[in-house]
């Protein structure tokens, strides 16, 4: 069996993607894949992903430099979830800060704990 065929992609035809920190364990981003975006990212080492929004494949960092290199990859004991060991340059998050999970919950509500990156 490929390392394709082992993923379970949804109705959609997506699978998500966790991608941490290689160094420092930190997930940093969740996003999907395709099976194109899967493939990209095998034969090129570096994260592509799949924009539900934009309907299209595309390289992390394509535009704004902040490339994901993956280190290692896993897949989950269901066959449906990624997890991408990545060594990232510049900030993960389209906000400019270093994870998109920069909101933490505290009582009843969210607080920032990481400002954007200057």
């Amino acid at each position: 069996m490929s390392l394709l065929d082992s993923i379970t992609f949804n109705e959609a035809g997506l699978v998500p993607a966790i991608a941490q920190d290689a160094i420092t364990g930190r997930v940093l981003m969740m996003a999907w894949m395709n099976e194109e975006a899967v493939l990209h990212t095998l034969n090129t080492g570096f994260a592509h992903y799949y924009s539900r929004s934009r309907q299209k494949q595309w390289k992390k960092g394509e535009s704004s430099g902040h490339v994901q290199e993956v280190k290692e990859m896993y897949l989950d004991c269901d066959g449906d979830t990624l997890l991408l060991k990545i060594k990232q340059t510049g900030p993960a998050c389209h906000t400019n800060r270093a994870s998109c999970f920069y909101q933490q919950k505290q009582d009843s509500t969210w607080v920032t704990i990481e400002e954007p990156l200057k």
